[in-house]
C-alpha cells in the first residue's frame, strides 16, 4: 500500500518509534502502531476509538466474536470493552501499520447537537468497515501537521473535530452519537468506568457506583453490562489484572507484589483468576516471556 497516508504514517512511525511498537504524538489521544513481526495475544480494555490500517493485518476478538482487518479498512470501538487482539500478519520487509485515535466524547457531543437526530444504525460496540475516504484525508492532514511542531497546538483541533464530523456523518454515526448524548445510559456508565479505570485497585462498592452514575444499584448493573460486555466487578478485574501482568511483564515485578500492588489481598485468589483470563500462571507466563527474550533474533 503505497497511500500519502501510508507514506506519512511510516515516515513519522519510524522516525520516532524507540521502545515497542507504539508511538504516542503530540496529538492528545492519536498513536501510531509499528509492528514488524506478529504478536502475541494482547489483553486490554479499550476506550473508544478509531484504528485505520494502513499496512498488515490485525485480529480482534470481543466474547464470541473475531474481527479481522487488514491495509484499507478501520476498527472503531465506541465503547470501553475488553479485547483481546493479535497483529497477524507483519514482516521487516512489510511491518504492520496503523493511526489510531481516541474518541472525543465532548467534541461527539457538540456536533451531535449541531447535526440533529442521529440516523438509525445497530449499536454493536466494535465493528470493521472500509476506511472512508473522508475520514482518510483529515488523518493525512493530521500526521503531516505533526512535521510542524510548532503548528500541531494550534491547528490540531479543528482538524480532529472534522475527523469527529466525517464519522458521525458516515455509516456508524448512531453508535458514535450514543457517546454524546447528555444524559444517556452510555454516558452515565462513562463516569463510572473513569473511576474504575483510575482507582481499579481501590474497593469500589457497586451502590457508590451506581450513585455516581445516577441509576439504582439494579439499573446500573444492567446498563453497564449492556455497555461494556462486563459488570462492574468484571470490569475492576480484568483492569487489576491487566495492570498486574503489565507490572511483571515490562517492570519485572514478582507475581505477589503485581497482585498486592493491584489490589488483591490474597495471591492464590489473583493466581486462579490470573490463569483463567491468560492461560497461564503468573510465574509460568514471566518465566516463559523472559525464554522468548532470551531467544537470538
Amino acid at each position: 500500500m503505497t497511500t500519502p497516508l501510508f507514506q506519512a504514517v511510516s515516515r513519522y512511525a519510524e522516525a520516532h518509534i524507540s521502545k515497542g511498537s507504539v508511538v504516542q504524538t503530540a496529538i492528545p489521544g492519536m498513536s501510531a502502531v509499528r509492528a514488524t513481526e506478529p504478536s502475541g495475544l494482547l489483553h486490554a480494555i479499550s476506550h473508544p476509538l478509531v484504528c485505520l490500517v494502513l499496512q498488515g493485518c490485525k485480529q480482534v476478538t470481543m466474547g464470541p466474536q473475531t474481527f479481522e482487518f487488514a491495509a484499507g479498512e478501520s476498527l472503531l470501538i465506541t465503547a470501553d470493552v475488553p479485547l483481546v487482539s493479535q497483529i497477524t500478519r507483519a514482516s521487516a520487509a512489510a511491518p504492520y501499520l496503523c493511526l489510531a485515535l481516541e474518541l472525543n466524547l465532548p467534541v461527539i457531543a457538540d456536533l451531535s447537537a449541531q447535526m440533529g437526530a442521529a440516523p438509525l444504525g445497530d449499536h454493536a460496540p466494535v465493528r470493521v468497515d472500509p476506511t472512508d475516504a473522508e475520514v482518510a484525508d483529515v488523518a493525512l492532514r493530521l500526521v503531516r501537521l505533526l512535521e510542524r511542531p510548532e503548528a500541531v497546538p494550534l491547528l490540531h483541533a479543528p482538524l480532529v473535530r472534522e475527523l469527529h464530523y466525517w464519522l458521525l456523518a458516515g455509516r456508524h454515526g448512531a453508535a458514535i452519537r450514543r457517546l454524546g448524548w447528555p444524559g444517556s445510559h452510555v454516558q452515565r456508565v462513562a463516569r463510572a468506568v473513569a473511576v474504575l479505570r483510575t482507582d481499579f485497585a481501590q474497593s469500589l462498592p457497586v451502590e457508590s457506583l451506581a450513585a455516581l452514575a445516577g441509576m439504582s444499584p439494579s439499573s446500573f448493573h444492567q446498563h453497564f453490562r449492556a455497555v461494556t460486555s462486563l459488570s462492574p466487578l468484571q470490569f475492576q478485574k480484568q483492569l487489576r489484572l491487566i495492570e498486574a501482568r503489565r507490572l511483571m511483564l515490562s517492570e519485572g515485578a514478582s507475581a505477589s507484589g503485581a497482585a498486592f500492588a493491584v489490589g488483591y489481598e490474597s495471591v492464590p485468589q489473583f493466581t486462579r483468576e490470573y490463569s483463567r483470563l491468560f492461560g497461564l500462571p503468573p510465574v509460568r507466563e514471566t518465566q516463559a516471556a523472559r525464554g522468548r527474550a532470551r531467544e537470538p533474533a
